[in-house]
Formats: structure tokens, sequence, C-alpha cells
């Protein structure tokens, strides 16, 4: 297991290997932050709303149960107004 800090620590993870591929789960303190992805990032709220700003889309809103797929090699951003926790398996 792997402890991960992104943003001065307003961004943890802790990842873990699942048989499909990698994954993590973590929260996102309030803020709002940019990402880039090396491999397809398939991302899941648990808790908390989360807004994102996927490439060629406008802003939407995520909520506890829902999520959104990130294609590889590309960049989008995240907006929370609260903590917001998720998980996210990459492929």
């Amino acid at each position: 297991m792997k402890h991960n800090a992104y943003f001065d620590g307003r961004v943890m993870s802790l990842a873990f290997a699942e048989p499909e591929g990698p994954a993590t789960l973590g929260v996102i303190e309030a803020g709002k932050y940019s990402f880039s992805t090396s491999s397809e990032e398939r991302m899941s709220i648990l808790s908390g709303t989360l807004r994102a700003r996927l490439p060629g889309e406008d802003w939407k809103s995520f909520r506890a149960g829902e999520g959104f797929v990130v294609p590889k090699g590309l960049a989008f951003e995240v907006e929370a107004q609260a903590d917001v926790a998720y998980a996210c398996r990459y492929r």
C-alpha cells in the first residue's frame, strides 16, 4: 500500500492493487485542482459532491454513488466545496 499526497496535502489517497489493476481510495479537501492521466481513470464518488470538468465538456456535479471516466493522456479539473471521498480505478 502506498500513500499519495498532492497539492500540499489537500488531496490524499492510499493506493492498492485489485485483481483488475491498480486503484486508490482518497479524500479531496475543498478547493479546485487539475489532474492529468497516464492511464484511463474511473472515478467513483463515495461521499460528498465533486464538480468535474472533463475534456471537451462543461462542469458537471457528481454525488455519492455517481462517477465518471477520463481517458488516458488527458487533463481534467475538479472542484469540491467540502471534503469528498472517492475511489479511482486505473485501467
